[in-house]
């Protein structure tokens, strides 16, 4: 189904990694908040251990859900990945399974985004119920991606966010991309906005993150950049930076080669050494830069699949 086929009302999709106890009230709560809105639900278990698949078959049951269920844990992006593929609504809100999002922020949502023109509405957290060692590394993480995009939302990574399908669809998930998804539909062309959201204490089990997290996340950000900048014409960048160095080498060495015509001995001078590595590089870079080419035109990876669902 394409865009154009989809749906009037909402998708949930919902990343769940033991989230057993939370799920039951999570899916409760959802279908008071969007009464009179046509929804569905798509929980993706994230290779969980405890009955967080057990619970969904169960709710798949009596409620407008389908469950998926990943072999091993994939990580958030490719369970979102997973669940948008499967979306079938007009709009697609995620949102994280620890009870800590509250749908009841979705209908608001959907005004807003309709009232604005918007493809994508983020959620920010302006009041967050979280131990500082989560909250002090997501401000230094909201804070850097807003100096490196320019893109001036506050809280980029909060799970509640509501996209238009045809921008959830656009959207390439794996790693940490999901950080970075009003990153990446800006990149594509649609609008984002954001709006303040009721954040609530966990109730059960404990968070799944951490610092290394956003250090793979910051990673990521690199690619973000990277991608936005250069992702269809890579030898633009890797060219530049190889032509750079080779200029380099090559004026280098013809000083050097100036002086040895007038007699003076060059082969002891770290100098010589300097402007060789300084031309190897730069073919190193051009070199990076069409295979990059080659790689965009012929290669693109797959995303994961689930190796089970609910009917």
């Amino acid at each position: 189904m394409n865009a154009t086929e989809s749906k009037t009302g909402v998708t949930l999709v919902i990343p769940a990694l033991n989230e057993a106890p939370s799920l039951p009230e999570l899916l409760e709560e959802t279908a008071a908040a969007l009464r009179g809105l046509d929804w569905n639900a798509v929980i993706v278990d994230d290779g969980s251990t405890d009955d967080t698949w057990r619970v969904i078959r169960e709710l798949a049951g009596r409620l407008p859900v389908t469950g998926l269920r990943f072999a091993g844990n994939q990580g958030k992006a490719a369970a979102l990945a997973a669940g948008i593929a499967r979306a079938d609504r007009e709009w697609v809100a995620t949102m994280d399974a620890d009870l800590q999002d509250d749908p009841a922020e979705i209908p608001g949502m959907i005004r807003y985004a309709r009232e604005n023109g918007l493809q994508l509405v983020s959620g920010w957290k302006k009041e967050r119920h979280d131990p500082a060692e989560k909250t002090l590394p997501s401000k230094l993480f909201n804070w850097a991606v807003r100096r490196a995009t320019g893109i001036g939302l506050h809280d980029f990574n909060c799970g509640l966010k509501l996209y238009r399908r045809d921008a959830a669809a656009s959207l390439d998930l794996y790693g940490e991309m999901h950080r970075y998804t009003p990153v990446l539909a800006t990149m594509n062309g649609f609008m984002v906005g954001e709006v303040q959201v009721h954040h609530r204490p966990r109730r059960h089990g404990r968070s799944k993150y951490g610092w290394s997290r956003y250090f793979r996340g910051f990673s990521d950000l690199l690619t973000v950049l990277f991608l936005n900048r250069y992702s269809f014409r890579p030898l633009h960048f890797f060219g530049g930076v190889g032509v750079t160095l080779t200029t380099a080498g090559f004026i280098i060495n013809a000083y050097l080669s100036v002086l040895w015509f007038s007699g003076a001995a060059i082969g002891n001078r770290p100098l010589l050494l300097l402007g060789v590595m300084l031309m190897l590089a730069g073919l190193q870079f051009v070199s990076m830069g069409l295979l990059g080419e080659i790689i965009l035109r012929f290669g693109k990876g797959r995303p994961a699949n689930p190796v089970e669902r609910t009917p």
